[in-house]
């Protein structure tokens, strides 16, 4: 029976490159010499998070605002990253802010996107496998139209379609 594999895997090369495109532009900035400012990747693969570290609240921001520069020209979804994080106040004027990389569907949006492909009445069966949803169906037409449905239901996440199989 053919089948589909909706997951959410960010392209953690190209989140990578941002973060040192980002870091070597904070590094050459006249606002941030002579600052404590950075930008640094920490973590590997499922738990991977991007560490901001500033002077103030407004140089948090500045930082902010390059590393979305250089991820947009890269190419890589901002709703990849749980931008949620609290600010934390380290010693003295430093703060730090964290953005973790959403990588694996969480559950909530697992049962979410199985909920989905119920109600439209799609002759599909969905499974959660982990941190994918497996979708199963008779023919790939059907399988086209539910990754239509899904794509157009799930907006504020960038789920990817793989591991199609005839």
């Amino acid at each position: 029976m053919p089948s589909f594999d909706a997951v959410l895997e960010p392209n953690l090369v190209e989140i990578r490159h941002g973060v040192e495109n980002a870091a070597k532009e904070v590094g050459t900035r006249f606002d941030f010499k002579g600052t404590g400012a950075k930008v640094e990747l920490k973590g590997k693969d499922k738990d991977t998070s991007i560490e901001m570290t500033g002077d103030s609240d407004f140089q948090l921001d500045q930082l902010e605002a390059v590393l979305l520069d250089k991820m947009t020209k890269r190419k890589v979804e901002i709703t990849y990253f749980d931008r949620s994080g609290k600010l934390e106040k380290l010693g003295g004027d430093k703060v730090r802010k964290t953005w973790t990389v959403r990588n694996g569907i969480p559950s909530d949006l697992a049962k979410k996107i199985v909920a989905k492909i119920k109600d439209s009445k799609l002759k599909v069966q969905a499974s959660i496998q982990g941190d994918a949803v497996r979708v199963t169906g008779k023919d790939k037409d059907i399988l086209q139209a539910t990754i239509a449905l899904l794509r157009k239901e799930i907006d504020d996440t960038p789920l990817t379609f793989d591991n199609f199989r005839d």
